[in-house]
């Protein structure tokens, strides 16, 4: 396409579309228009797939974010769980489908012999990641997982030895029909194997392995590229504007409503806001905002030397994991069941159906760009001490202040499978969420999985598993694939205060 991209104008009171009568759109009904709330991960990825596909060829493409796309250096928004140094890339899971999907996108991660491949101009880094699990440690108490099995991981709560264990018999499966893969991949039964691969004179976990095929991205230099590949084709209409409810009448959406009361109407509305999507739709206990804590250190010329020659390591039983730094910034970070900020919100989402009557108490996201004085609170950064501590233990280190911290915040579901489908209640609204803290590994290819999903033509292994799952209003909701450190159920707020009377 030779067309340029539309600008957006601050005049622009209204956008119209054609409504097709068809709610569930399938190959031969789609829609002429898609809306797409959101432009992190799902949703620019998605909107790069439609412009890809020849079905949606005279289909309208527009992407509203509360950020301005004509300004790179805030767009997507810096507070967007897909904005930061680093993101880890790994086909190590507990779960081979999700294995097989991250080899899948490898694939496409490791092209760099172009400066506009995906993963060249500094990227992508295959470094290696050791991951690692602790003897004796034990699933935290919290609910009992979902039952009916959408996930291989559901069925039994995993440790975080259960899911090394796991994901080490996938990657070896995986890499066994390449013995060059399989060569960089090798187990460390015990903590001096571990140290001596580490590098750092630290180490982690009671067994583990290392994996030289998996690595990191640079997260915010991935998005940007993926904007770029998005603007070039002219295709999709990027709008600045902070949405406020979605419209509806009486059984489906048909747009969404601004805060400067713009309303943007569409055939389709594809809600894909991350943590944020639970306030705009009820996601009936499906998905849960979840922040969780990162730290950046500044070192040294000697410290870059020592540690931008560690793999990056994860340990699976307390979710604490360091990247390689880059540009003298390390960055210590913990996936856990993280904390929940619940609020009682002004304007409620979308009910679950019709007839129901909305939530107005939803955990929300609170980030330092609304809130500048926001410190994580002193339980997370005491664990992140922990790993700095045992897996990085240079002197002075440890103790060393952090330069900056951050909570990122994960759209987290019971099974950490996505949450990609049609509202089963409300006609014309599709939902992309879910993320659970591991999607961005998957940018090179989730996008048209998306799109395979609005086709309703969603891959068999992961029909179930991102399926719209009903009843599960009801239920705490915390995260139990095994991968989690932390306490279920923190309170943001509650912890914050814990700090205050100290």
């Amino acid at each position: 396409m030779t067309s340029s991209l539309p600008q957006h104008s601050s005049s622009s009171t209204t956008t119209t579309t054609t409504t097709t009568s068809n709610n569930n759109n399938n190959n031969t009904n789609l829609p002429s228009s898609i809306l797409i709330v959101g432009s992190g991960l799902f949703g620019l990825s998605t909107a790069y797939a439609l412009t890809r596909r020849h079905e949606f060829i005279n289909t309208s493409i527009t992407v509203i974010d509360r950020s301005d796309p004509s300004s790179q250096s805030t767009f997507p928004s810096p507070d967007a769980a897909s904005i930061d140094t680093s993101r880890i890339v790994r086909a190590d899971y507990a779960d081979h489908a999700y294995a097989a999907l991250c080899d899948e996108a490898q694939l496409i991660w490791r092209q760099q012999d172009k400066p506009t491949d995906l993963g060249a101009q500094g990227r992508y880094h295959e470094t290696g990641l050791l991951v690692v699990g602790d003897a004796t440690s034990a699933a935290p108490v919290a609910d009992p997982p979902v039952e009916g099995g959408a996930s291989e991981s559901s069925h039994k709560k995993l440790t975080g030895m259960d899911y090394a264990r796991k994901s080490w018999e996938n990657v070896s499966s995986l890499a066994s029909r390449d013995p060059m893969l399989a060569e960089r991949i090798r187990e460390l039964p015990n903590a001096d194997a571990i140290c001596e691969v580490l590098g750092t004179g630290g180490s982690s976990g009671a067994w583990g392995y290392i994996n030289y095929n998996s690595g990191w991205t640079d997260a915010g230099a991935s998005m940007a590229w993926l904007y770029e590949q998005v603007r070039q084709t002219g295709r999709v209409n990027f709008i600045a504007g902070t949405v406020e409810s979605l419209e509806h009448d009486d059984t489906g959406v048909t747009g969404v409503r601004l805060q400067d009361q713009r309303v943007l109407t569409a055939d389709l509305v594809m809600v894909a806001a991350g943590a944020w999507t639970g306030s705009f739709v009820d996601l009936d206990g499906q998905a849960v905002a979840t922040g969780q804590v990162l730290g950046y250190l500044n070192i040294t010329e000697e410290e870059q030397e020592i540690l931008g020659k560690m793999p990056v390591i994860l340990n699976l039983s307390s979710g604490l994991f360091i990247i390689p730094p880059t540009n003298r910034v390390l960055k210590v970070a913990r996936h856990a069941y993280g904390y929940t900020n619940p609020q009682t919100v002004h304007f409620p989402p979308l009910p679950v159906s019709p007839t129901a009557t909305s939530n107005c108490l939803v955990s929300i996201p609170r980030t330092s760009l609304h809130d500048p004085d926001l410190v994580i609170p002193a339980e997370g950064d005491a664990d992140l001490r922990a790993a700095l501590r045992e897996m990085t233990p240079l002197p002075g280190l440890v103790d060393r202040p952090f330069t900056k911290t951050r909570l990122c915040w994960y759209s987290d579901t019971r099974t950490a499978d996505f949450l990609i489908d049609y509202h089963p209640h409300w006609k014309n609204l599709f939902v992309a969420t879910g993320d659970s803290g591991h999607a961005f590994k998957f940018l090179p290819v989730i996008g048209d999985k998306i799109v395979d999903c609005i086709q309703r033509n969603c891959p068999p292994e992961f029909k179930e598993k991102w399926a719209w799952k009903e009843g599960e209003g009801t239920k705490a909701l915390f995260t139990e694939d095994g991968s989690r450190g932390g306490k279920p159920g923190l309170i943001l707020e509650e912890e914050l205060l814990k700090a205050l009377s100290v």
